[in-house]
This record gives C-alpha cells, sequence and structure tokens, in this order.
C-alpha cells in the first residue's frame, strides 16, 4: 500500500495517508488507457460530415448526347461520379464515431492511469482544498507553492467544501477540477500533476476498486 505524504495549501507536509493498492497501485495496462482514450475522443467527434451522391446533386436528367455513332463512352448523366459537378462516390456520410468499451476495461483503465501517476511522482495528496473567499490570486498562489506550472488537474470529493476553489480556479487555463464521480482517463492521462484530495483518495477506492 504506498504512502504518500499529506500536504495543506500552502505546500507544507501535515501528515501521510495511505492509499488503496487496487487503485493506485497496480501494473498499468496501456491498452486499457489507450482503448479508453480512444473512446472519450471518438465520442467527441460531431459526425456531421457529408457528401452528395449523384442521386443528390442537381441537374443531370437528360442523356448528354447519344448512345452511338460519337466514338465516345456511353453516358447517363452529367452528374455521375466522373464527371464534374457529379455526386461524389462512397462518400462520409452523418455517423456515429462512439463505440462500447466494458465496464471492466473502463475501471482498469482509470485504475491504471492513477496509478501511472503514483509511479511516476506526479499525485500530490491534500488533506483539504476549501477556500474562505473566491479570490483566483490565492489561488494561483496555491500553485506557486507546489511550483505547478503546467496543466493540472485537482480531484475533490462532493463531501469537500470545494465551491470558492472551484470558483477561484475556472478562469486559469491550467488548472482544472473534477470530483471521483466525473474522473476520467482523458483528463488524467492529459494533466502534468494530478492532485487529490484525502477524502477524494478515499471515495476513489469504493468507486474503482
Amino acid at each position: 500500500m504506498p504512502q504518500m505524504d499529506l500536504y495543506n495549501l500552502e505546500a507544507k507536509v501535515v501528515g501521510s495517508v495511505d492509499l488503496a493498492d487496487a487503485v493506485f497501485n497496480i501494473e498499468p495496462n496501456n491498452q486499457a488507457i489507450y482503448d479508453a482514450v480512444l473512446l472519450q475522443q471518438a465520442s467527441m467527434r460531431q459526425g456531421t460530415h457529408k457528401t452528395k451522391t449523384r442521386t443528390e446533386v442537381s441537374g443531370g436528367g437528360k442523356k448528354p448526347f447519344r448512345q452511338k455513332g460519337t466514338g465516345r463512352a456511353r453516358q447517363g448523366s452529367t452528374r455521375a461520379t466522373q464527371w464534374r459537378g457529379g455526386g461524389i462516390a462512397f462518400g462520409p456520410t452523418p455517423r456515429s464515431y462512439g463505440f462500447k468499451l466494458n465496464r471492466k476495461v473502463r475501471r482498469l483503465a482509470l485504475r491504471s492511469a492513477l496509478s501511472a501517476k503514483v509511479a511516476d511522482n506526479k499525485l500530490t495528496v491534500l488533506d483539504s482544498i476549501k477556500f474562505d473567499e473566491i479570490k483566483t490570486k490565492k489561488f494561483v498562489e496555491v500553485m506557486n507553492n507546489f511550483k505547478f506550472d503546467r496543466k493540472t488537474l485537482f480531484v475533490v470529493d462532493i463531501t469537500d467544501e470545494f465551491d470558492n476553489a472551484f470558483l477561484s480556479m475556472r478562469n486559469l487555463p491550467n488548472a482544472m477540477m473534477l470530483t471521483v464521480e466525473t474522473l476520467n482517463v482523458y483528463d488524467i492521462v492529459n494533466a502534468d500533476q494530478l492532485v487529490i484530495t484525502k477524502a477524494a483518495a478515499e471515495k476513489a477506492k469504493e468507486v474503482f476498486a
């Protein structure tokens, strides 16, 4: 069971916390992580692409020239695919790019992504993320205390008092906040640093184990 230092908002160690082996200390499954990220990116695609076939383009009602005697290949319409202004053969049509992933694989991917952050020393555990007031400058100070200057993902539990903290950081381009229930593989992998509260780490054991 990995033991992590417990920090306050001043980046000072105030204790330690034991993280669940089943969530934060497994051998990362790279294939599961890849499949989960691919699923999220595919689901974000609009899939509204469309080209017109020869039945949908305008014109082409008249046979362009007679069937025989011209020396040319017979043609029935100027809107066939080989003509300029004709329809497109086998072009894209509106579709959904989403696909299904088994629940066990999704959970394995989440546990693998979290374990990878621990293995890379890119996970920090906070005792609390409570702010007394809504102030972006104060949240910037917290980021500076930990020397977080790249993408940082904060994970909280619904029992945490994070409302003021969320309102303080929502305009920062390199900070993001999610609850344990909305945590996803893409945002974990995309973040350079992962910061999780003690309550959220305990909740993750219940949700993902």
